[in-house]
């Protein structure tokens, strides 16, 4: 027990020892923090994460209406197999009952794993603000001053809740229903954590804001949500990061992200997942964008067992645009299948897709889509397209577009090419002296560029480091 708690003495003259109270009390303290639900879902468990949080009547509501969807709803009939047990999953972990704004407050063994992949470092580097959860909640937060100053809010969604419930309640799940699909019941009756951001107008923010999310154990899920207001004429930079250890049991993460674009503001939201191979990623993410206003979604898939994920955009105001950058890597025994949706609501609309996979290994990277241009969505103008490279005979791509053009003033264009690495260009980097794993390095870094122009140079050369990881020769 001695050992366990790890406690230091104090030898006085008299040679007596006594244990170190400092260091009990803050042991005694931590294991109060720890909250960890028994695995499996039930009607009490809810509850109890709401009444855990402090929650208003109408979210506990909220969250039951949610978990009776939850139980009705089928899973997806399209894309890859789930096969998830979700009796045998954890839904709430907490491993701390305070959000830190000190770096040093944070427990040592979970502040060391995020100080080794550099959040630190790019915090004071590069960030307005930053925002770390582990597990079911968010466990630091921190933003500059001068955001602050400009009325910026940046907190996690459970701060905003209590906070500023006005602002919250009229954003929360306006964009997307608890019940549409099984995974949007799932996070509306176990949500937890996630990044409330609201950007007042005309507010043009010259450092991006950051979030990080950690899974850390075995069979755990976790279903952060995320609202993002950009009011009219405001800017916003936002980077998303993902990480888990590697296990051999599967883990879920099904988030919910509401993103409102307001009157000629702009928002970039840029997403790196490296998630482990055992964990299943099935989130929603959606935008409005009202007139002039512009949503560009960076998306980079590397890891997960599963991802099923498509960054969508509503284009709900005249002259209002939408893009989508994606890449997916789907290497042995994943699958990527990610895309994009855009719905022209209103004239003058404007949509960019652009795709960009891997598949090697056997593994599986399908492009999956869909854009409407409605009725009175007219001189609308829609862009697609898809890019892959196949590196064996074991993988596996696909693009499976749903394009809907309802007036006749409108255009869309899509273009998918399905490729492997030509020998021609190969040869040609050989013969200037270099091998062929490094030339083979060399045409996938080039087949990507699309997407890393489109990341701040810290997180491009992330990127890169995670790709030549990859080692697509070997």
């Amino acid at each position: 027990m001695i050992k366990k708690l790890k406690t230091k003495y104090l030898k006085t003259k008299n040679n007596l020892v006594f244990f170190h109270l400092n260091s009990i009390i803050k042991l005694v303290n931590k294991m109060t923090q720890i909250k960890e639900m028994p695995k499996g879902l039930t009607v009490d468990i809810v509850r109890e994460i709401s009444q855990l949080k402090g929650e208003p009547e109408w979210m506990k509501n909220y969250r039951l209406k949610s978990y009776e969807s939850f139980k009705k709803q089928p899973l997806p009939s399209f894309g890859p197999q789930i096969d998830i047990d979700f009796d045998n999953i954890t839904y709430y972990r907490r491993i701390d009952n305070k959000v830190h704004s000190n770096w040093d407050e944070i427990d040592d063994n979970v502040r060391k794993n995020f100080e080794e992949i550099g959040l630190k470092d790019a915090e004071e580097k590069h960030l307005g603000g930053i925002g770390v959860q582990f597990e079911s909640e968010t466990i630091y937060h921190n933003m500059l001053n001068y955001l602050k100053d400009k009325n910026v809010i940046f907190t996690d969604t459970d701060t905003a809740l209590k906070k500023h419930p006005d602002l919250f309640k009229k954003y929360f799940n306006k964009i997307v229903d608890y019940d549409e699909n099984k995974f949007t019941a799932l996070n509306g009756s176990v949500w937890s954590g996630g990044a409330f951001i609201y950007i007042p107008p005309g507010v043009k923010l010259d450092r991006p804001l950051q979030s990080y999310f950690w899974i850390n154990n075995n069979q755990m899920g976790q279903f952060e949500r995320t609202i993002i207001i950009v009011d009219e004429g405001a800017e916003l930079e936002y980077i998303e990061g993902c990480t888990a250890p590697v296990y051999a049991d599967n883990s879920l993460h099904a988030a919910v992200v509401e993103i409102y674009v307001l009157k000629n503001a702009k928002c970039r939201y840029v997403t790196i997942q490296n998630w482990a191979p055992n964990i299943y990623n099935l989130v929603t993410k959606r935008a409005i964008v009202e007139e002039g206003g512009l949503m560009e979604w960076i998306d980079g898939n590397i890891g997960s067992k599963v991802t099923m994920k498509y960054p969508a955009c509503i284009l709900n105001g005249a002259y209002a645009r939408g893009s989508c950058i994606t890449i997916a890597v789907g290497d042995e025994n994943q699958i990527q299948d990610t895309g994009a949706k855009m719905i022209h609501l209103a004239p003058h609309t404007k949509s960019n897709i652009v795709s960009k996979s891997i598949s090697r290994n056997g593994g599986n990277a399908t492009y999956r889509g869909t854009v409407k241009i409605a009725p009175d969505a007219s001189n609308s103008i829609s862009t697609i397209k898809c890019d892959t490279f196949v590196l064996d005979e074991l993988s596996k791509s696909d693009t499976i577009p749903k394009n809907i053009v309802l007036n006749d003033t409108s255009t869309l264009e899509h273009e998918a090419t399905v490729s492997k690495i030509s020998e021609e260009k190969l040869f040609y980097l050989m013969s200037r002296g270099l091998d062929v794993d490094k030339a083979t390095e060399l045409i996938i870094m080039g087949f990507v560029e699309a997407f890393r122009d489109e990341l701040p140079m810290e997180y491009a050369v992330e990127l890169n480091n995670l790709l030549k990881d990859r080692k697509f020769c070997a």
